[in-house]
């Protein structure tokens, strides 16, 4: 007989079991010396100057205030132009769509879009934005370039929070003569309005760490002045950090590990906000 049916079910499964927890506990102490290792070059840069200086070829001088202003600059426009088409997009398939083939074919490829490597979407922002509809390597076409890739998990987010609204709910405004549209804009949207604000601060915290698609759609690594309109020329913190990264000077890897620092706090900062919502939000449905 084999010697494999005599080991035991119960044992195959404490040893998977200890398996699994070395490879857990293997990734979380790399992941622990990375980021020790961050603070402990980054952590003594940061100080009011970092963030307040403009770029410059002197590690000592250099900041991340053009850095920041484009990041904040990006975010803002990449918000204003996918939030309403998301938001409305994933209410549609939701509440409006049809249930056939068409549509089931369109949310398998909403939901496969969102698992697409960044850097495709910056090669199609260069073709349609950049070169196609002559944006240049501005905010702009940045942004248009972003919202493609967040729009999928604004979609996603959208169709699944106001899935999760019972359905009670909208035939109680139904029974009340409520058209189709009051019951979506004063009950669905209300009762859903954490797990929407949950998927954007989500899609938020991807795209302000991209940095692959603002590579290829044109963003400067060195801009010594702020932005001041949607067709300005940019740069962004992942982009800074390439940049000082890529520097074969010490002081400039110093910089680099700052502004990681900086990017994870701001990344943590929503992750938490999001946790925050969606746990909110899933207390008040499940009363």
């Amino acid at each position: 007989m084999n010697k494999s049916t005599f080991i035991s079910p119960r044992f195959k499964d404490r040893a998977f079991r200890i398996f699994a927890m070395c490879c857990t506990g293997l990734a979380l102490l790399t992941l622990a010396l990375l980021l020790i290792d961050i603070g402990i070059k980054g952590a003594a840069r940061l100080d009011w100057s970092f963030f307040t200086n403009l770029p410059s070829r002197h590690a000592e001088e250099s900041g991340i205030y053009t850095a920041l202003a484009g990041m904040v600059s990006l975010l803002i426009f990449t918000l204003i132009i996918a939030l309403p088409i998301g938001i409305l997009s994933g209410i549609y398939l939701q509440e409006y769509g049809t249930r056939n083939r068409m549509a089931r074919f369109i949310e398998i490829n909403i939901a496969n879009l969102a698992g697409i490597p960044s850097v495709i979407y910056g090669i199609l922002g260069l073709e349609l934005f950049v070169r196609t509809a002559h944006l240049g390597n501005s905010i702009l076409s940045g942004a248009l370039t972003l919202a493609l890739l967040i729009m999928p998990i604004i979609i996603v987010s959208t169709r699944e929070a106001v899935k999760a609204v019972p359905s009670s709910l909208r035939e109680a405004s139904y029974g009340l003569g409520a058209t189709k549209w009051q019951t979506i804009r004063r009950v669905v949207l209300p009762a859903s309005l954490g797990g929407i604000m949950t998927g954007i601060i989500l899609s938020m915290s991807r795209a302000i760490g991209e940095t692959a698609p603002l590579i290829v759609v044109g963003a400067l690594t060195y801009v010594p002045f702020l932005p001041e309109g949607p067709m300005d020329q940019y740069t962004s913190l992942p982009i800074q950090i390439f940049n000082w990264i890529s520097r074969p000077q010490y002081s400039f890897t110093v910089n680099a590990a700052a502004g990681i620092i900086v990017l994870l706090l701001i990344t943590f900062l929503l992750n938490g906000i999001a946790i925050y919502l969606r746990n909110r939000w899933y207390k008040k449905t499940s009363l």
